[in-house]
């Protein structure tokens, strides 16, 4: 579908992230990152075809970036915690007491792990959000 066609219909543009390093450069639509964790210095997308990759970059960094560049769907991205970073269109299922997150892009299931008062505080999160969009 071309672009013009896109404005008439009323179909918004699929927005793209962009990570850079010195020796990387990812870009990907943004429905198509599932999530990201991080280990120190290094993060780990991990996106809707299976594929992950691994960049030298702080999941702070990552986190400004998203909300810098991704201008509508950037608010489908809530960090979780220290070490992710998650796309909330994907959460299939929380549990707080075995400290579960399970992600679902249609294909694969992707089972994280989290503090409990993280995953408190997006349950929290997703209920709001239920009642104010339901009102």
């Amino acid at each position: 579908m071309h672009e013009e066609e896109s404005k008439r219909l009323n179909i918004p543009e699929k927005e793209y992230f962009i990570l850079a390093t010195n020796s990387d450069l990812i870009r990907a639509a943004s429905d198509e990152i599932v999530y990201i964790s991080s280990n120190g210095n290094y993060s780990l997308l991990y996106f809707t075809n299976g594929e992950s990759r691994i960049m030298t970059l702080q999941l702070g960094m990552i986190e400004m970036c998203l909300s810098d560049q991704l201008k509508v769907t950037g608010r489908h991205f809530v960090r979780i915690g220290r070490s992710l970073i998650i796309n909330r269109n994907y959460i299939r299922y929380i549990n707080i007491v075995k400290q579960e997150l399970v992600l679902c892009d249609g294909t694969n299931n992707y089972s994280v792990s989290a503090s409990k008062m993280a995953l408190v505080q997006l349950k929290n999160l997703i209920e709001k959000e239920m009642l104010y969009d339901g009102q």
